[in-house]
Protein backbone atom coordinates (compact mmCIF):
# COMPACT_ATOMS: atom_id res chain seq x y z
CA UNK A 1 0.00 0.00 0.00
CA UNK A 2 2.50 2.55 0.75
CA UNK A 3 4.73 2.08 -2.56
CA UNK A 4 1.65 3.15 -4.16
CA UNK A 5 0.43 6.36 -2.58
CA UNK A 6 2.83 8.18 -5.00
CA UNK A 7 1.68 7.19 -7.66
CA UNK A 8 -1.56 8.58 -8.48
CA UNK A 9 -4.42 8.74 -5.23
CA UNK A 10 -7.09 10.37 -4.53
CA UNK A 11 -7.86 12.41 -1.34
CA UNK A 12 -11.44 12.25 -0.01
CA UNK A 13 -12.37 15.51 2.33
CA UNK A 14 -14.66 14.12 4.78
CA UNK A 15 -14.86 17.72 6.23
CA UNK A 16 -16.04 18.87 2.68
CA UNK A 17 -18.57 16.24 2.38
CA UNK A 18 -19.99 17.39 6.03
CA UNK A 19 -19.91 21.03 4.63
CA UNK A 20 -22.04 19.76 1.61
CA UNK A 21 -24.59 17.73 3.65
CA UNK A 22 -24.71 20.82 6.11
CA UNK A 23 -25.50 23.12 3.56
CA UNK A 24 -27.93 21.11 1.00
CA UNK A 25 -30.03 20.34 4.67
CA UNK A 26 -30.31 23.84 5.08
CA UNK A 27 -31.10 24.51 1.29
CA UNK A 28 -34.16 21.94 1.61
CA UNK A 29 -35.30 22.82 5.01
CA UNK A 30 -35.19 20.78 8.15
CA UNK A 31 -39.02 19.27 6.88
CA UNK A 32 -37.51 17.23 4.51
CA UNK A 33 -35.70 13.68 5.01
CA UNK A 34 -32.06 13.37 3.05
CA UNK A 35 -31.36 10.30 1.07
CA UNK A 36 -27.78 10.28 0.12
CA UNK A 37 -26.75 8.27 -2.97
CA UNK A 38 -23.88 6.28 -2.70
CA UNK A 39 -24.20 3.99 -5.26
CA UNK A 40 -21.30 2.99 -7.79
CA UNK A 41 -18.70 3.53 -4.71
CA UNK A 42 -19.91 6.97 -4.03
CA UNK A 43 -20.03 7.88 -7.12
CA UNK A 44 -15.68 6.98 -6.79
CA UNK A 45 -15.57 8.41 -3.33
CA UNK A 46 -15.75 5.50 -1.24
CA UNK A 47 -19.09 3.72 -0.46
CA UNK A 48 -18.33 2.80 2.64
CA UNK A 49 -15.91 5.74 4.15
CA UNK A 50 -19.39 8.42 2.95
CA UNK A 51 -22.07 6.92 4.32
CA UNK A 52 -20.19 6.23 7.68
CA UNK A 53 -20.19 10.43 7.78
CA UNK A 54 -23.59 10.50 6.35
CA UNK A 55 -24.96 8.29 9.20
CA UNK A 56 -22.78 9.84 11.82
CA UNK A 57 -24.53 13.28 10.06
CA UNK A 58 -27.89 12.31 10.56
CA UNK A 59 -29.05 11.32 6.81
CA UNK A 60 -32.12 9.66 6.77
CA UNK A 61 -31.62 6.94 3.59
CA UNK A 62 -29.01 5.66 1.76
CA UNK A 63 -29.54 4.94 -2.17
CA UNK A 64 -27.25 1.92 -3.71
CA UNK A 65 -28.08 0.27 -7.02
CA UNK A 66 -27.58 -3.65 -5.93
CA UNK A 67 -27.56 -5.85 -3.22
CA UNK A 68 -23.97 -6.21 -3.35
CA UNK A 69 -23.27 -2.44 -2.61
CA UNK A 70 -26.14 -2.54 0.07
CA UNK A 71 -24.47 -5.57 2.00
CA UNK A 72 -21.21 -4.08 1.61
CA UNK A 73 -22.40 -1.34 3.97
CA UNK A 74 -23.87 -3.37 6.04
CA UNK A 75 -21.04 -5.46 6.55
CA UNK A 76 -19.02 -2.52 7.41
CA UNK A 77 -20.95 -1.08 9.97
CA UNK A 78 -24.08 0.99 8.25
CA UNK A 79 -27.30 0.35 10.30
CA UNK A 80 -29.33 3.39 8.65
CA UNK A 81 -32.25 2.66 5.79
CA UNK A 82 -30.63 1.83 2.45
CA UNK A 83 -32.71 1.66 -0.78
CA UNK A 84 -31.30 -0.63 -3.84
CA UNK A 85 -32.52 1.34 -6.97
CA UNK A 86 -31.83 -1.60 -9.28
CA UNK A 87 -32.37 -5.03 -9.79
CA UNK A 88 -32.27 -7.72 -7.44
CA UNK A 89 -32.63 -11.09 -8.32
CA UNK A 90 -35.66 -13.18 -6.32
CA UNK A 91 -33.16 -15.46 -4.57
CA UNK A 92 -32.18 -12.36 -2.63
CA UNK A 93 -35.19 -11.39 -1.19
CA UNK A 94 -34.42 -13.24 2.09
CA UNK A 95 -30.74 -11.83 2.70
CA UNK A 96 -32.77 -8.10 1.95
CA UNK A 97 -35.35 -8.94 4.29
CA UNK A 98 -33.12 -10.15 7.00
CA UNK A 99 -30.82 -6.94 6.97
CA UNK A 100 -33.44 -4.81 6.47
CA UNK A 101 -32.55 -3.47 3.43
CA UNK A 102 -35.50 -1.05 0.75
CA UNK A 103 -35.82 -2.41 -2.55
CA UNK A 104 -37.24 -0.63 -5.56
CA UNK A 105 -40.53 -1.86 -7.10
CA UNK A 106 -40.44 -1.76 -10.95
CA UNK A 107 -43.41 -4.09 -12.13
CA UNK A 108 -45.92 -6.55 -11.75
CA UNK A 109 -43.10 -9.18 -12.89
CA UNK A 110 -40.86 -7.76 -9.60
CA UNK A 111 -43.63 -7.24 -6.97
CA UNK A 112 -44.74 -10.90 -8.09
CA UNK A 113 -41.37 -12.24 -7.16
CA UNK A 114 -40.66 -10.32 -3.89
CA UNK A 115 -43.59 -11.12 -2.61
CA UNK A 116 -43.97 -14.67 -3.25
CA UNK A 117 -40.54 -14.97 -2.04
CA UNK A 118 -41.15 -13.02 1.13
CA UNK A 119 -43.64 -15.24 2.10
CA UNK A 120 -41.47 -18.10 1.57
CA UNK A 121 -39.50 -16.63 4.00
CA UNK A 122 -41.80 -15.98 6.44
CA UNK A 123 -40.68 -12.11 6.38
CA UNK A 124 -41.87 -8.78 5.40
CA UNK A 125 -39.87 -7.22 2.41
CA UNK A 126 -40.18 -3.02 2.57
CA UNK A 127 -40.41 -1.73 -0.75
CA UNK A 128 -40.50 1.64 -2.89
CA UNK A 129 -42.75 1.95 -6.05
CA UNK A 130 -41.29 3.77 -8.78
CA UNK A 131 -43.82 5.37 -11.10
CA UNK A 132 -41.96 5.80 -14.54
CA UNK A 133 -42.97 9.23 -15.38
CA UNK A 134 -41.09 9.93 -18.29
CA UNK A 135 -37.85 8.76 -17.97
CA UNK A 136 -38.79 5.51 -20.06
CA UNK A 137 -36.84 3.22 -18.00
CA UNK A 138 -37.70 1.63 -15.30
CA UNK A 139 -40.75 2.32 -13.52
CA UNK A 140 -45.01 1.24 -14.09
CA UNK A 141 -46.18 2.92 -17.16
CA UNK A 142 -48.81 5.05 -16.05
CA UNK A 143 -49.01 8.37 -18.95
CA UNK A 144 -51.77 9.03 -21.02
CA UNK A 145 -53.71 6.08 -21.98
CA UNK A 146 -51.32 3.94 -19.52
CA UNK A 147 -52.55 5.38 -16.25
CA UNK A 148 -55.52 3.44 -15.11
CA UNK A 149 -53.33 0.14 -15.80
CA UNK A 150 -50.77 1.74 -13.90
CA UNK A 151 -52.14 3.22 -11.04
CA UNK A 152 -53.80 -0.45 -10.87
CA UNK A 153 -50.88 -2.31 -11.04
CA UNK A 154 -49.38 0.15 -7.83
CA UNK A 155 -52.39 -0.83 -5.90
CA UNK A 156 -51.94 -4.51 -6.11
CA UNK A 157 -48.48 -4.94 -5.52
CA UNK A 158 -48.95 -2.59 -2.50
CA UNK A 159 -51.89 -5.01 -1.07
CA UNK A 160 -49.45 -8.33 -2.21
CA UNK A 161 -48.32 -10.44 0.48
CA UNK A 162 -44.86 -10.11 2.41
CA UNK A 163 -44.56 -6.79 0.96
CA UNK A 164 -44.36 -3.30 3.06
CA UNK A 165 -45.15 -0.31 0.55
CA UNK A 166 -43.04 2.15 3.03
CA UNK A 167 -42.55 4.80 -0.20
CA UNK A 168 -43.35 5.87 -3.70
CA UNK A 169 -40.73 7.37 -6.16
CA UNK A 170 -39.66 8.71 -9.82
CA UNK A 171 -36.76 10.11 -11.37
CA UNK A 172 -36.73 13.09 -13.55
CA UNK A 173 -35.07 13.44 -16.93
CA UNK A 174 -34.10 16.34 -17.59
CA UNK A 175 -34.26 18.57 -13.76
CA UNK A 176 -30.41 19.36 -14.49
CA UNK A 177 -30.76 20.94 -18.00
CA UNK A 178 -31.71 24.98 -17.94
CA UNK A 179 -34.04 25.34 -21.15
CA UNK A 180 -37.33 26.15 -21.54
CA UNK A 181 -38.52 23.02 -23.06
CA UNK A 182 -36.83 20.72 -20.43
CA UNK A 183 -38.60 23.06 -17.57
CA UNK A 184 -41.96 22.16 -19.24
CA UNK A 185 -40.73 18.30 -19.41
CA UNK A 186 -39.71 17.79 -15.57
CA UNK A 187 -43.09 19.80 -14.22
CA UNK A 188 -44.87 17.72 -16.62
CA UNK A 189 -43.28 14.84 -15.17
CA UNK A 190 -43.71 16.07 -11.78
CA UNK A 191 -47.49 16.90 -12.24
CA UNK A 192 -47.97 13.21 -13.43
CA UNK A 193 -46.63 11.76 -10.35
CA UNK A 194 -48.57 13.58 -8.13
CA UNK A 195 -51.56 12.42 -9.97
CA UNK A 196 -50.23 9.27 -9.93
CA UNK A 197 -49.77 9.67 -5.85
CA UNK A 198 -53.46 11.06 -5.55
CA UNK A 199 -55.29 8.30 -7.43
CA UNK A 200 -53.17 5.30 -5.68
CA UNK A 201 -53.67 6.89 -2.29
CA UNK A 202 -57.57 7.60 -2.76
CA UNK A 203 -57.57 4.21 -3.57
CA UNK A 204 -55.67 2.60 -1.43
CA UNK A 205 -57.03 4.46 1.77
CA UNK A 206 -53.76 4.62 3.02
CA UNK A 207 -50.87 7.04 2.13
CA UNK A 208 -47.24 6.09 1.46
CA UNK A 209 -44.79 6.66 4.50
CA UNK A 210 -42.35 8.57 2.00
CA UNK A 211 -42.81 10.73 -1.46
CA UNK A 212 -39.40 11.18 -3.28
CA UNK A 213 -38.34 12.70 -6.80
CA UNK A 214 -35.36 15.21 -6.12
CA UNK A 215 -32.19 14.24 -8.05
CA UNK A 216 -29.59 16.75 -7.79
CA UNK A 217 -31.02 19.17 -10.46
CA UNK A 218 -34.47 19.25 -8.75
CA UNK A 219 -33.01 19.27 -5.37
CA UNK A 220 -30.68 22.40 -6.73
CA UNK A 221 -33.64 24.69 -8.53
CA UNK A 222 -36.89 22.58 -7.99
CA UNK A 223 -37.97 23.05 -4.22
CA UNK A 224 -41.78 22.03 -5.10
CA UNK A 225 -40.61 18.35 -6.29
CA UNK A 226 -38.95 18.04 -2.32
CA UNK A 227 -41.73 16.31 -0.88
CA UNK A 228 -40.99 13.88 1.90
CA UNK A 229 -37.33 13.62 1.07
CA UNK A 230 -34.20 14.58 -1.42
CA UNK A 231 -32.23 12.46 -3.48
CA UNK A 232 -28.91 14.75 -4.58
CA UNK A 233 -26.23 12.85 -5.79
CA UNK A 234 -23.51 14.25 -7.41
CA UNK A 235 -24.15 17.32 -5.70
CA UNK A 236 -23.63 15.93 -2.07
CA UNK A 237 -19.62 15.48 -3.42
CA UNK A 238 -19.63 19.04 -4.30
CA UNK A 239 -19.46 18.61 -8.27
CA UNK A 240 -21.97 19.73 -11.37
CA UNK A 241 -23.33 22.73 -12.62
CA UNK A 242 -24.97 23.56 -9.55
CA UNK A 243 -22.17 22.97 -6.72
CA UNK A 244 -20.20 26.22 -6.65
CA UNK A 245 -23.74 28.30 -6.34
CA UNK A 246 -24.44 26.34 -3.73
CA UNK A 247 -21.65 27.05 -1.72
CA UNK A 248 -20.48 23.21 -1.84
CA UNK A 249 -16.77 22.12 -1.97
CA UNK A 250 -15.48 19.32 -3.75
CA UNK A 251 -14.99 16.16 -2.40
CA UNK A 252 -12.05 14.42 -3.97
CA UNK A 253 -8.77 15.90 -5.46
CA UNK A 254 -7.04 13.33 -7.42
CA UNK A 255 -3.31 13.59 -7.65
CA UNK A 256 -0.36 11.98 -9.58
CA UNK A 257 3.41 12.82 -9.28
CA UNK A 258 5.72 13.93 -11.93
CA UNK A 259 8.02 10.06 -12.23
CA UNK A 260 10.52 11.18 -15.64
CA UNK A 261 11.24 14.94 -17.31
CA UNK A 262 13.17 14.59 -21.19
CA UNK A 263 13.80 17.64 -22.82
CA UNK A 264 13.35 16.61 -26.66
CA UNK A 265 14.42 18.44 -29.81
CA UNK A 266 11.92 20.57 -32.10
CA UNK A 267 9.99 17.98 -34.09
CA UNK A 268 9.82 15.05 -31.83
CA UNK A 269 6.62 13.12 -32.02
CA UNK A 270 5.37 12.05 -28.80
CA UNK A 271 2.94 8.86 -27.62
CA UNK A 272 0.56 7.01 -29.36
CA UNK A 273 -0.49 8.14 -33.24
CA UNK A 274 1.80 10.86 -33.21
CA UNK A 275 -1.13 12.86 -32.31
CA UNK A 276 1.60 15.83 -31.11
CA UNK A 277 4.76 16.58 -32.49
CA UNK A 278 6.63 19.31 -30.50
CA UNK A 279 6.82 22.88 -32.26
CA UNK A 280 10.03 23.65 -30.61
CA UNK A 281 12.76 22.19 -27.73
CA UNK A 282 10.42 20.94 -25.09
CA UNK A 283 10.55 19.79 -21.55
CA UNK A 284 8.03 17.18 -21.25
CA UNK A 285 6.99 15.46 -17.81
CA UNK A 286 6.00 11.58 -17.63
CA UNK A 287 3.04 11.37 -15.19
CA UNK A 288 1.84 8.16 -13.80
CA UNK A 289 -1.55 8.25 -14.56
CA UNK A 290 -3.79 6.62 -17.55
CA UNK A 291 -6.74 5.37 -19.10
CA UNK A 292 -6.53 2.39 -16.61
CA UNK A 293 -6.59 4.96 -14.03
CA UNK A 294 -9.42 6.60 -15.13
CA UNK A 295 -8.32 9.48 -17.41
CA UNK A 296 -10.43 9.37 -20.53
CA UNK A 297 -8.22 8.93 -23.55
CA UNK A 298 -10.86 11.05 -25.61
CA UNK A 299 -9.21 13.73 -23.13
CA UNK A 300 -5.67 13.48 -25.11
CA UNK A 301 -4.14 16.48 -25.89
CA UNK A 302 -7.36 19.09 -24.75
CA UNK A 303 -6.52 19.36 -21.26
CA UNK A 304 -4.46 20.81 -18.64
CA UNK A 305 -2.96 19.57 -15.09
CA UNK A 306 -2.36 21.99 -12.36
CA UNK A 307 1.01 22.18 -11.00
CA UNK A 308 2.16 24.27 -7.54
CA UNK A 309 3.59 26.44 -10.38
CA UNK A 310 0.76 26.91 -12.82
CA UNK A 311 -1.02 24.45 -15.52
CA UNK A 312 0.74 22.00 -17.54
CA UNK A 313 -1.07 21.28 -21.00
CA UNK A 314 -1.24 17.80 -21.47
CA UNK A 315 0.59 16.17 -24.83
CA UNK A 316 0.00 13.43 -27.41
CA UNK A 317 -2.04 10.33 -26.33
CA UNK A 318 -3.15 9.37 -23.26
CA UNK A 319 -1.62 5.68 -22.70
CA UNK A 320 -3.20 3.07 -20.33
CA UNK A 321 -0.74 3.74 -17.21
CA UNK A 322 0.70 7.33 -18.30
CA UNK A 323 0.73 10.56 -19.76
CA UNK A 324 2.33 13.64 -20.49
CA UNK A 325 2.28 17.59 -19.66
CA UNK A 326 4.54 19.88 -21.24
CA UNK A 327 6.43 21.72 -18.67
CA UNK A 328 8.52 24.44 -21.08
CA UNK A 329 7.33 26.99 -19.27
CA UNK A 330 7.12 25.54 -15.41
CA UNK A 331 10.89 25.16 -14.99
CA UNK A 332 10.41 25.03 -11.36
CA UNK A 333 8.00 21.78 -11.66
CA UNK A 334 10.34 18.95 -10.65
CA UNK A 335 10.55 14.86 -10.43
CA UNK A 336 8.55 14.19 -8.01
CA UNK A 337 6.54 17.32 -7.47
CA UNK A 338 2.23 16.73 -7.35
CA UNK A 339 0.18 17.27 -9.96
CA UNK A 340 -3.43 17.93 -9.31
CA UNK A 341 -5.53 16.28 -11.66
CA UNK A 342 -8.96 18.03 -10.60
CA UNK A 343 -10.19 19.18 -7.08
CA UNK A 344 -10.53 21.90 -5.44
CA UNK A 345 -7.27 23.99 -8.35
CA UNK A 346 -8.92 22.31 -11.29
CA UNK A 347 -12.52 21.55 -11.49
CA UNK A 348 -13.29 18.05 -12.52
CA UNK A 349 -16.67 20.03 -14.29
CA UNK A 350 -14.24 21.84 -16.45
CA UNK A 351 -12.51 18.89 -17.13
CA UNK A 352 -15.71 16.89 -18.06
CA UNK A 353 -16.88 19.31 -20.62
CA UNK A 354 -13.45 19.01 -22.10
CA UNK A 355 -14.30 15.65 -22.98
CA UNK A 356 -17.69 15.85 -23.83
CA UNK A 357 -19.07 13.91 -20.72
CA UNK A 358 -20.13 14.74 -17.40
CA UNK A 359 -18.44 14.93 -13.66
CA UNK A 360 -20.34 11.64 -12.63
CA UNK A 361 -18.01 9.85 -15.38
CA UNK A 362 -15.14 11.39 -14.15
CA UNK A 363 -15.36 10.28 -10.70
CA UNK A 364 -16.62 7.03 -11.58
CA UNK A 365 -14.09 5.81 -14.00
CA UNK A 366 -11.66 6.23 -11.21
CA UNK A 367 -9.97 2.91 -10.88
CA UNK A 368 -9.40 0.91 -8.19
CA UNK A 369 -5.97 0.54 -8.28
CA UNK A 370 -6.02 4.50 -7.45
CA UNK A 371 -5.71 4.24 -3.25
CA UNK A 372 -8.55 6.59 -1.81
CA UNK A 373 -7.29 8.68 1.30
CA UNK A 374 -9.76 10.28 3.47
CA UNK A 375 -9.05 13.51 5.91
CA UNK A 376 -10.51 15.32 8.59
CA UNK A 377 -9.39 18.37 9.97
CA UNK A 378 -6.40 18.17 7.46
CA UNK A 379 -5.15 14.70 9.08
CA UNK A 380 -5.17 11.32 7.49
CA UNK A 381 -7.96 9.05 9.26
CA UNK A 382 -8.04 6.14 6.57
CA UNK A 383 -7.40 4.30 3.72
CA UNK A 384 -8.08 2.44 1.01
CA UNK A 385 -7.15 0.26 -1.68
CA UNK A 386 -9.20 -1.90 -3.63
CA UNK A 387 -6.64 -4.13 -4.90
CA UNK A 388 -6.57 -7.36 -3.32
CA UNK A 389 -3.30 -8.69 -1.55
Amino acid sequence: MESTLRRTWAEIDLDALAHNYHTLRAHVGAAVKFLGVVKADAYGHGAVEVSRVLQELGADYLAVSSVDEAMELRKNGITMPVLILGHTPREQVGLMIEHHITQAVTCRAKAVEYSEEAVRCGGELTVHIKVDTGMSRLGYLCAGRHFETGVQGICDACAMPGLRAEGIFTHFAVADEETHSSDVYTAGQLDLFNEVIRAVEERRGEAFTLHHCANTGATAGWPETYMDMVRPGLLLYGCGDYAEGLGLQPVMTLKTTVSTIKVYDEGTSVSYGRLYTTPCTTRMGVLPYGYADGFQRSLSDKCALMTDYGAAPQRGRICMDMCMIDLTDLPQVDVGDEVEIFGKRLSVNDLAALGGTIPYELTCAVSKRVPRIYYRNGEEVGRELLLRF
